[in-house]
């Protein structure tokens, strides 16, 4: 039995599905089996499809809709999603790509670090092998162009996002927030606890792909030292 899910229009040239709404693999895998489908389609219609933790938001094109006698459009629309949506037990995912991601978890680059191990009465090195024992899901990017929101990190280290943003979160930063983990694209306010930094650039607008990481990707952090996280930020 496929689990559960509803479509319902998203503003006037959107529509989104929507399954069970918790931060799931098996949830995750049906939203992607959906978008990959809808995606294989090339739909002259379709201009965009977004990919989150539950949901799949499709943009179309309401105005060729209507010119190629589809009317009313958003009826028609749904009525063609939702047939779609029907029988994804058949869909193949690709093989998701194995990313590591080299992390600096120097108190001088990751300002929350030292409160969140005085907090739990443990070392910085535990929350560091905490942090770096999990293969993370990317679930989607968002927020900042490239941004993974990435879960779940383990219970030990689920960490509400801080009372007080911060103004200028640097590039890179990694942070915690509630059972998930993801990294600053580029300088940015934020609420997230920063525990790190990557040297590697997560957002450019030169690359072939701009998005260091694109949904469905599988990340694991690899410690290294600041020497080292210099070393690779200077090659960048």
């Amino acid at each position: 039995m496929n689990p559960e899910y509803v479509i319902n229009p998203l503003g006037d040239s959107a529509i989104i599905v929507t399954w069970e709404q918790r931060i799931d693999p098996a949830v995750h895998a049906e939203v992607m089996k959906t978008y990959y489908h809808l995606r294989s389609l090339t739909s002259p219609y379709i201009t965009d499809l977004i990919p989150a933790y539950a949901s799949l938001t499709i943009v179309f094109n309401i105005t060729q809709l209507r010119y190629s006698g589809h009317k009313p459009a958003m009826q028609w629309m749904m009525a063609w999603v939702r047939e779609q949506v029907k029988h994804p037990e058949n869909r193949d995912i690709p093989a998701p790509r194995e990313l590591h991601i080299p992390a600096c978890y120097d108190p001088s680059l990751a300002p929350d670090i030292t409160e969140m191990a005085a907090s739990r009465q443990v070392a910085i090195n535990d929350i560091i092998a905490w942090h770096t024992q999990t293969v993370y899901t990317v679930y989607l990017t968002g927020f900042l162009p490239g941004f993974p929101y990435m879960g779940k990190v383990c219970a030990a280290l689920e960490t509400p996002r801080r009372k007080q943003p911060r103004l200028q979160v640097p590039a890179g930063s990694i942070g915690i927030a509630g059972a998930q983990t993801g990294i600053y694209p580029i300088t940015s306010p934020g609420g997230w606890n920063i525990i790190g930094q990557t040297p590697l650039r997560m957002f450019s607008t030169t690359a072939e792909e701009p998005c260091y990481c694109r949904p469905g990707d599988k990340v694991r952090f690899i410690p290294v030292t600041l020497e080292v996280f210099r070393q690779i930020q200077q090659e960048q």
